[in-house]
Formats: C-alpha cells, structure tokens, sequence
C-alpha cells in the first residue's frame, strides 16, 4: 500500500499492485485496474518513487530477471 493525500488534504492508502496508469494534467490522477480514478494533491514523480518502494519493500524487484539482470550469479 501507498499513501496518497486527496485534493481536501485527506491522506488515504492505495495499493500499488492495482495501480495501472499515473497522469499528471495538471492535478495527478490514478487509474486503477478496475477503473477507478483518484485525483490526489502528490506530484506524479513522488507517487512513482513510493511505488518503486512499495515493489522494493515486498520484493517484487528483488528478481534479477525483472530488473533486466541477465548475468545472475
């Protein structure tokens, strides 16, 4: 899960595994896979960076033939 702050200043959490699609236009807007949207105050970069953490905390870029690693040793 990532937290997030709606446009009132209300903080909420996402989870990242949902999380299909990151716009900016101007407001950040998250698309979920199921289709919902959230508009949220945090800049689209910063959503990112706690989307690449959350994958780290849980592992899920610790593979090295997802992180594009061919030379496994």
């Amino acid at each position: 899960m990532i937290k997030v702050t709606r446009l009132n200043g209300q903080e909420f959490s996402i989870n990242a595994l949902y999380i299909e699609r990151v716009e900016s236009f101007p407001d950040t807007t998250i698309t979920l896979t199921t289709g919902t949207k959230y508009i949220v105050r945090d800049s689209k970069e910063e959503v990112y960076d706690r989307i690449i953490q959350f994958y780290q905390r849980v592992q899920l870029l610790s593979n090295p033939h997802i992180r594009g690693e061919n030379n496994e040793k």
